[in-house]
């Protein structure tokens, strides 16, 4: 189901060339009073994709929480799932005054229409698995968000993002101790390396196409974003790879210069079963199964929609 949404041309009432005068004078978006009807469709579309990615991970944190060594480490992860309901909640309550009936985005839609990484479509299955989202999954987030509040021009979501920015520390900092400490034994570090060699790969996909199939114009232009695909890429890669490879993780990047190299076949084939990696194929072939969704789509879908389907 299409989520309903007043018509962007009866809410937007500047035209393309006003919104650049306002952006160019340095002044912020602040509603729907400056936008235009292009303006009001991207920032509906960036906002639900980080709502939607927020609002996901709470099932599938949750899902391996179950796993966690004692209460006290339940109860950081359960931290962790509140911050991200929370920090979805801020994405829908602004789609909500941006014109978005936010019940039927969040309780009515199909699970497959969600917009979010697929990597949050595998599950979870063990403590160690979560606490590498952290450190992974939480680092792209990061990476993402700190990039929309440096650079957005839509001002309630910059300083809203403020806020996000320190609780996603929190997470990052929670990931990073755990993988610390179980990489401090051989038989813990196998744990994390086994997490490593199908997450890793998961994670550079999180950022979308490369740059060479992915037009980013009207983003930069309107101040969605600050940096591409493949610069966000490089950035999640240099905050990763020197961190796994001081815990004795491998993993397929090197630096070469002043950029960050990928070792292996990218973009790949993907065993969602084994969480095993095949051989070489194309972004066609990628956006097939990121359009088809994963296992866990349905699942984690019903999970939050329950309560309001009965």
């Amino acid at each position: 189901m299409t989520p309903t949404a007043l018509p962007v041309e009866e809410l937007a009432p500047r035209t393309e060339d006003e919104v650049r005068e306002h952006l160019a004078a340095g002044k912020l978006v602040e509603g729907l009073q400056h936008m235009s009807p292009e303006y009001l469709k991207g920032i509906r579309r960036i906002l639900t994709v980080s709502a939607d990615t927020e609002l996901v991970s709470a099932p599938a944190y949750l899902r391996a929480a179950e796993h966690a060594p004692a209460l006290n480490n339940f109860g950081s992860a359960v931290s962790i799932i509140q911050d991200e309901l929370a920090h979805a909640h801020i994405g829908y309550r602004l789609l909500g005054d941006l014109g978005v009936d936010m019940n039927q985005l969040i309780y009515e839609r199909e699970p497959a229409a969600f917009k979010y990484p697929y990597a949050f479509d595998v599950p979870l299955d063990s403590w160690t698995e979560l606490v590498m989202a952290n450190a992974l999954y939480d680092q792209a987030g990061f990476v993402l968000l700190s990039d929309v509040h440096e650079s957005s021009t839509f001002g309630p979501w910059k300083r809203a993002l403020a806020k996000v920015d320190k609780e996603e520390t929190f997470h990052l900092r929670h990931g990073r101790t755990w993988v610390k400490k179980l990489c401090a034994d051989p038989e813990g570090r196998a744990t994390v390396q086994a997490a490593a060699d199908w997450m890793f790969i998961l994670t550079l996909e999180w950022f979308g196409l490369p740059d060479a199939r992915k037009k980013h114009g009207i983003q930069l232009e309107y101040g969605f974003k600050g940096m591409s695909n493949d610069e966000l890429r490089q950035a999640w890669m240099a905050a990763v790879v020197p961190f796994l490879e001081e815990v004795g993780i491998d993993v397929p990047a090197h630096r070469d210069g002043d950029r960050w190299v990928i070792d292996c076949a990218f973009p790949r084939a993907f065993d969602e079963a084994s969480k095993t990696w095949g051989e070489k194929i194309g972004w066609d072939e990628v956006l097939v199964r990121w359009k088809a969704r994963g296992p866990m789509n349905e699942t984690y879908v019903a999970k939050l929609q329950k309560g309001y389907r009965g």
